[in-house]
């Protein structure tokens, strides 16, 4: 796969990129989905119906998210972000911070990291519209830093809700020279139509994943195996 030194690069990363670091993913056997229900955690209609189930859900995440670490791939991709002459966008369906906090260590100024799905990290006021950060890991239900009222839901995209920042998403894998898409199972929409619009737009296409995910044969390459492996020796080819 040939790449000119100052190509566009966007890296689309799903679970698969975090798992190694412990977090769980969602559709493996033994995931979160297996443990809960959708229509029950994951979904404005629950989050109506019985708000407490919801927060305590999103509670034990969030405290799982901050015992974890970045991994080998992360770690990669923000060296990746740091040296390569062209634009590396991120744009994660994870909502953990991993990614973040693999490029501050690496000391990236301003990388360029999108979460389409949200924050787990992130609290987002319904009364005012505020986002904020809430760290907190014990089951506590503070009022909004901006406006004071107690509408706090989690800053996640949840099932039947629209991926944020999606005109700035598509307008970068339109101006892609290669797109690559690492640890996601190519099951969830739009992320998984992403591909097929690289391709359209001209771009070189990579899959990198534990396993063929259900949209690899949209990809011009793909290679199997565990993300930590795989992406470190991608970043490795691509400098040298």
């Amino acid at each position: 796969m040939r790449l000119k030194a100052d190509a566009n690069i966007v890296i689309l990363t799903g679970a698969g990129v975090s798992a190694e670091s412990g977090i769980d993913t969602f559709r493996d056997s033994g995931g979160l989905w297996e443990q809960h229900r959708v229509e029950d955690v994951a979904t404005p209609e629950a989050f109506a119906r019985d708000p407490e189930l919801v927060l305590r859900f999103y509670d034990m995440r969030r405290a799982a998210i901050q015992t974890c670490e970045p991994n080998a791939a992360h770690h990669a991709l923000a060296r990746l972000q740091r040296a390569w002459a062209g634009q590396v966008t991120l744009v994660t369906q994870n909502v953990d911070d991993l990614h973040d906090r693999a490029a501050a260590t690496a000391g990236v100024e301003d990388a360029r990291v999108i979460h389409m799905h949200g924050e787990h990290l992130n609290a987002w006021c319904t009364a005012c519209d505020t986002r904020s950060r809430w760290r907190a890991t014990l089951i506590e239900r503070p009022a909004c830093p901006a406006c004071g009222e107690a509408a706090l839901r989690p800053d996640i995209v949840w099932f039947g809700e629209i991926p944020y920042r999606m005109d700035e998403i598509i307008a970068a894998v339109e101006s892609a020279d290669l797109f690559v898409s690492i640890g996601t199972s190519g099951a969830v929409y739009p992320a998984a139509g992403l591909v097929r619009m690289a391709g359209e737009a001209g771009a070189q296409t990579l899959e990198l994943n534990l396993e063929p995910s259900q949209g690899s044969h949209w990809f011009d390459e793909a290679r199997h195996g565990p993300a930590t492996r795989l992406v470190a020796q991608w970043v490795e080819q691509l400098l040298g």
